[in-house]
């Protein structure tokens, strides 16, 4: 179709810790699949678009910092757009759409997106599609799923009306049928959700005692009937439905054993600046009641011995390591239960194809497995639906593969949130559930 447009868009994404980033390279992956080109970007990077100019529609993924601030990415950019001097309709040209992410549990709740939406409307830029606004206090993709899920339709909408106002007629007939399969996207898209308070099981926390690693209940294992659904069984409808699953996400990580001569780097390689210091808990208190969202600790350390100063408000990292019972079971699983002290050396794959692929900061480039076990990797992390989907890969077992699918699918959001998000399932309780799946170690890491 020599006159077809080119259905590229422009995907910005502002982020502090990487969560912003990450789904915006899902919106990318994602946008292949649906016959869309995402030109990606860090809001940062203002020499590489131009919202002045911009003719295409806009994506952006944004979120909130401190007391309610723009990410420190997004900081030249809020700069540019709150300039006083510019004409209510100076980005009338522009449709975007934008997704926020923030915490109910701070007062500002997600004012980062909202104040960069605020201002992009002030100066006449329009939706095309709804404002998303995630929250990490009750889980980000309650919200993030089915807000990428409707972004597909609502671009091929702008596009189509694009293409119609062009005079471009060929192909619309199509185009225009293709869509209305899917049930249609309103721009007053209804993103709220019924959200459960998630049953937080007393850790038995004491100033003496270190909480172990919760096991999975054994009824999520095994059903008592064959009727009730549990993390390794599903029951109609969703066993019998045809799953719309995320994108695999590719490969960027390769990791090579180096033998055993050598020193592990020292923990305060692990951050991007300032010292570390070893201190003991003195002690560790539940502020929070059984029925909370969110587990809140006060956590006090012995800091006695340390010579640093601070000043209220400052900010530390605290660096725990994993337990040493669950990293050498990790390591049998894994069948590396041998080459737990060799060192490895992490590099990025070449011919990856994930976009602006770099070795991640917190794995050292060279150590012993075992310390990127216990120091660099949390391996208590309840996975998320694009681990899950990675997983799916490395089984053999056609049941338990299936299984996976249906947990990181649209269709099995509830099993995913019943199963794996408000049990705290995590990455071993996963690899006991289902026994043929075999993770490369480029995967986990």
């Amino acid at each position: 179709m020599c006159c077809d447009l080119k259905r590229r868009f422009l995907l910005l994404y502002a982020t502090q810790k990487g969560q912003a980033k990450a789904i915006a390279e899902e919106i990318w992956l994602q946008a292949g699949a649906h016959g869309l080109e995402a030109d990606m970007h860090c809001i940062s990077e203002m020499d590489k678009y131009n919202l002045e100019t911009e003719k295409d529609p806009v994506v952006i993924v944004i979120s909130t910092t401190g007391t309610g601030d723009p990410p420190d990415t997004a900081r030249k950019f809020v700069k540019k757009i709150q300039d006083k001097t510019l004409p209510p309709d100076h980005l009338a040209h522009l449709q975007y759409g934008l997704l926020g992410l923030g915490d109910s549990e701070y007062t500002f709740f997600c004012n980062g997106g909202k104040t960069v939406d605020r201002r992009l409307q002030e100066l006449g830029a329009q939706h095309f599609y709804d404002t998303g606004l995630a929250d990490d206090c009750v889980g980000l993709e309650l919200v993030v799923d089915p807000w990428i899920d409707g972004l597909w339709l609502a671009l091929k909408e702008v596009f189509l009306l694009k293409k119609e106002k062009e005079g471009m007629s060929n192909d619309v007939n199509a185009i225009t049928s293709s869509l209305s399969v899917a049930p249609h996207v309103g721009h007053e898209l209804n993103l709220s959700s019924e959200i459960r308070n998630l049953k937080l099981e007393d850790e038995g926390v004491t100033s003496s005692n270190v909480p172990s690693q919760k096991l999975v209940d054994i009824n999520l294992l095994a059903s008592v009937r064959d009727t009730e659904p549990s993390l390794v069984h599903s029951v109609p409808p969703i066993s019998q439905s045809a799953l719309g699953i995320p994108a695999l996400p590719p490969e960027y990580i390769e990791v090579q054993f180096q033998g055993t001569h050598g020193e592990n780097p020292h923990l305060s390689s692990l951050i991007s600046e300032g010292t570390t210091f070893k201190v003991p808990v003195t002690k560790a208190a539940q502020l929070t009641r059984e029925d909370a969202i969110k587990t809140a600790l006060l956590l006090e350390l012995d800091i006695a011995d340390t010579a640093f100063d601070y000043q209220p408000g400052d900010a530390f990292y605290v660096i725990c390591p994993n337990n040493v019972n669950e990293v050498e079971e990790l390591l049998h699983i894994l069948g590396l239960s041998e080459r737990g002290e060799y060192f490895v050396r992490v590099e990025v794959k070449q011919g990856t194809k994930k976009k602006g692929a770099i070795r991640p900061q917190h794995i050292p480039e060279r150590s012993t497995l075992k310390f990127i076990l216990t120091w660099c990797l949390e391996i208590r992390a309840i996975p998320k639906k694009a681990f899950l989907r990675a997983l799916v890969e490395c089984t053999s077992s056609a049941g338990e593969k299936r299984r996976l699918q249906e947990l990181c699918s649209r269709q099995g959001a509830s099993d995913y949130t019943r199963f794996i998000r408000e049990s705290n399932v995590c990455l071993l309780d996963l690899l006991r559930a289902f026994p043929s799946c075999k993770p490369s170690l480029n995967l986990l890491i």
